[in-house]
């Protein structure tokens, strides 16, 4: 098993720079970034708390990861998770191919329906479509990777023949985790996603869906789990989980750095 750390970067905690160093330094293998391109004022957590400050700062995640390229060789960059619904899927294209060229194929887009409806409907989204759009976003990103002349016509994403370069260094493109444990965001991952990233299972969770990817021919998918619990660990990784997912708080550097230190030694005791 492997070990992430999922992370919001921002302008008050360490730099993503020096974040992707120590992450390479200590053996962890994907660091995943959280994205919010605003709050509203006023808006609260699913269950009704006041959000955290994190959540009001976040760097572009995009522009954090290729920071984070040029301080690193191995370290896989990856968004936990980028909104794509609220999202134009033609820059977001872009932006993830010219990542995954400039870091020599190191990213992994994450994606998911989000959950702050005001959030999203300040982008223009329909928070009642949200899950249709992100499958056809989805589709439409892979035909944008793939094809040199794409095109794509779904009810929510439509464009005619386009020329989108530079193709990802990935091959056929970057891999596509779905992030989200309802059963939309299973039934997403099981037809669509090269990961699954869910926030609330259990290893029966795991078992059930690995036998459902071979079935469909799709041993290979990715799954990633949390890994905060580390007793959970052995059997998760026995269910067929891939990586761990540790949550590291947002903290200036030497906080952070000696944080990253005790997650390491976790890691270490699990790693297989």
């Amino acid at each position: 098993m492997e070990f992430a750390i999922s992370t919001f970067v921002t302008d008050e905690g360490i730099r993503p720079d020096a974040l992707g160093r120590a992450l390479e330094e200590r053996g962890f293998d994907t660091v995943f970034l959280a994205e919010h391109s605003h709050i509203p004022v006023g808006s609260r957590t699913l269950e009704g708390g006041v959000l955290e400050r994190r959540f009001h700062r976040t760097l572009d995640p995009f522009l954090a990861l290729t920071a984070m390229a040029s301080a690193t060789s191995r370290l896989l960059l990856g968004t936990g998770i980028a909104l794509l619904i609220q999202r134009d899927t033609l820059h977001t294209a872009k932006e993830v191919a010219t990542l995954d060229l400039l870091s020599g194929g190191r990213v992994l887009l994450g994606v998911g329906t989000g959950w702050n409806r005001q959030e999203m409907s300040n982008h223009g989204t329909d928070p009642a479509t949200r899950g249709a759009l992100l499958d056809e976003q989805i589709d439409a990103l892979r035909a944008l990777w793939t094809q040199e002349e794409a095109e794509f016509h779904g009810k929510h994403v439509d464009f005619a023949p386009v020329y989108m370069w530079p193709k990802p260094v990935q091959r056929p493109h970057p891999p596509v985790y779905i992030g989200g444990h309802s059963p939309a965001a299973r039934a997403r991952f099981l037809a669509r996603g090269d990961g699954w990233m869910p926030l609330d299972v259990t290893p029966d969770d795991i078992r059930e869906v690995r036998a459902e990817l071979a079935r469909r021919g799709r041993g290979k998918a990715n799954i990633t789990v949390p890994g905060n619990d580390p007793e959970t660990l052995p059997a998760f990784a026995e269910a067929g989980a891939d990586r761990a997912l540790l949550a590291l708080d947002t903290m200036p550097e030497s906080d952070t750095l000696r944080r990253l230190d005790e997650l390491a030694e976790v890691a270490e005791r699990y790693r297989r």
